[in-house]
């Protein structure tokens, strides 16, 4: 394998919605609206939580870090995706796609984490409420948070590595309006056997375990909420777990398709892949904030009284 300076490329091209490139300008309307909107809500998210004392509880500390990782991922895919949709400025260079995907991927693990740390605490307060406060202790949520950045940036890392290490001479059209492990892969003419084996052991490592321990956890919020004898009361427990069953499924779901298409959807459309694509970065950071907001009555009425005064 030779250096990236031997390759035949030097930059990839990034793709928008193909086909469709003359009203590129009007497509970016709905897109500038979702990226302001993911922005401002997550934003006014973390405001309201830091600001507000009474809200400095565990659920609200792992939302809070739930909404930094979305605000990182809504960041990182602004330039490109605007820049394409705008000036058809769609030319990437080499070391700025490799650092983009390397950002994507592990902020997308550290979102898989907090989801998992966030089942966690439901798990907690449903199942012992009394020993709750205790246990998920400022200094503990903080170490804990910062154990799943590390591993997620460890994990991550050696992607973008062995990324640099192949040579460049297919085609250089990018899927996507950013770049993304399992895309950049298929554009070398190297063997690319390792990459695909270490990005699946990442999969399986970070998104596939985090995915399997929620599960596990609603299995026991379940058994303990069946064994509560009074309905209301299980209904008002399981009512706490809606916020985060939804993160859960807005992050996921899009996540294994794209992930599934990647790897097994040769003959897929292109237009479905690139619609999945958009979803799985966009979609995630733009609803968390509006459905914790909606859900959790105590956060609403503090955005109300901001927004009032």
């Amino acid at each position: 394998m030779s250096a990236v300076n031997d390759t035949k490329f030097k930059a990839f091209l990034l793709t928008g919605i193909p086909g469709q490139e003359d009203i590129h300008p009007w497509i970016s309307i709905p897109f500038c609206l979702m990226y302001v909107i993911s922005i401002v809500g997550n934003s006014v998210i973390l405001f309201i939580i830091k600001t507000d004392p009474s809200l400095h509880e565990p659920m609200y500390i792992f939302l809070s870090m739930l909404a930094i990782t979305d605000l990182g991922i809504s960041i990182v895919t602004i330039p490109t995706t605007l820049g394409i949709f705008w000036f058809n400025s769609r030319e990437i260079s080499l070391d700025a796609c490799f650092a983009q995907l390397f950002f994507i991927h592990s902020l997308q693990c550290i979102e898989s984490s907090m989801l998992l740390l966030m089942a966690f605490d439901r798990f907690l307060a449903i199942r012992d409420p009394l020993r709750y406060a205790s246990i998920l202790t400022l200094p503990r949520i903080a170490k804990m948070g910062l154990v799943f950045v590390l591993r997620g940036v460890a994990i991550i890392l050696p992607l973008p590595l062995l990324l640099k290490r192949f040579r460049y001479c297919r085609a250089n059209v990018l899927s996507h309006s950013y770049c993304v492990h399992q895309d950049v892969m298929k554009m070398a003419c190297s063997d690319i056997s390792i990459n695909s084996i270490y990005g699946l052991f990442t999969t399986l490592l970070t998104v596939g375990l985090d995915s399997l321990v929620i599960f596990l956890s609603y299995v026991m919020i379940l058994k303990t909420v069946l064994s509560i004898a009074s309905t209301a009361e299980y209904v008002r427990a399981l009512n706490t777990c809606v916020s985060h069953l939804c993160a859960v499924l807005l992050f996921y779901t899009p996540m294994i398709g794209l992930s599934v298409i990647h790897r097994f959807g040769k003959g897929s459309p292109p237009l479905l892949q690139i619609l999945l694509g958009y979803i799985y970065l966009l979609v995630p950071p733009l609803m968390n904030p509006i459905v914790y907001s909606v859900k959790s009555k105590h956060l609403r009425a503090r955005i109300i009284r901001v927004f009032i005064k």
